[in-house]
């Protein structure tokens, strides 16, 4: 299945909704191969090497990365083999995506990349350890802010000391959208979702600094996207 856009799910979405025919990339009433349940983003595909340009910049030589939802598992797919000696874990709280994510590493094999867990960014506890590096891809505006809130403070917990938060998206600056195309982005968003759209960047970085986390930069990327880098402090 292709998807024009990752709709990266990283929360427990209480919105009534009709389940829909394509969400789930498997044939109802037919068991699937696992290569069966496979997604495919055309977005992921273009955004690969921007991204790793800005996030290669932050790995440590060795430890732990948490992909905060992993959405079809392309990233993944892209990232682990070139850092063997990073731990890297996958994770989404849709079951369509972790299948996908599953599919991908049946395909392409690799012993840092572990299987995918569930994990929603708005409960309080994660089931995890302290990693060393969070990254979050596309979650941040297709979610309500209860879901960018638990990010953050989720980072600030599970960061080890000096550990980075990397998120990568379309954000607004000075409560401003940075192009006309954005501004109907964020209307489409909101027209599925009333409690999805494009936040604004200040308010991130305020919620973040709560957390514990030093906003470090941000880098402009294609499409109208930016690249935030944030750093847990010292304990």
């Amino acid at each position: 299945m292709v998807l024009k856009e990752p709709l990266t799910l990283q929360y427990r979405d209480k919105t009534p909704h009709k389940p829909s025919s394509n969400r789930i990339g498997t044939k109802r009433h037919k068991e699937t191969k696992p290569l069966d349940q496979k997604l495919h983003s055309t977005a992921a595909v273009r955004n690969c090497e921007p991204v790793w340009s800005v996030l290669s910049e932050i790995l440590p030589e060795r430890g732990t990365l948490l992909e905060i939802g992993s959405g079809t598992g392309q990233h993944g797919a892209a990232y682990a083999p070139r850092v063997p000696h990073i731990q890297w874990q996958p994770s989404d709280i849709d079951p369509s995506y972790m299948a996908s994510v599953r599919a991908y590493q049946t395909e392409q094999p690799h012993p840092n990349w572990l299987p995918p867990i569930h994990l929603d960014v708005t409960s309080q506890e994660w089931d995890l350890d302290s990693v060393d590096v969070i990254m979050s891809m596309n979650m941040i505006h297709i979610a309500p802010w209860e879901a960018c809130v638990g990010l953050l403070q989720g980072a600030g917990k599970y960061l080890a000391p000096g550990g980075w938060l990397y998120t990568y998206g379309p954000y607004k600056i000075d409560g401003e959208h940075t192009s006309e195309s954005n501004v109907a982005f964020d209307r489409s968003l909101k027209s599925r979702n009333p409690s999805w759209g494009i936040k604004d960047l200040e308010a991130i970085v305020s919620c973040a600094e709560e957390a514990g986390l030093r906003f470090d930069k941000k880098v402009t990327m294609p499409a109208n996207n930016f690249s935030l880098l944030f750093q847990r402090g010292e304990r």
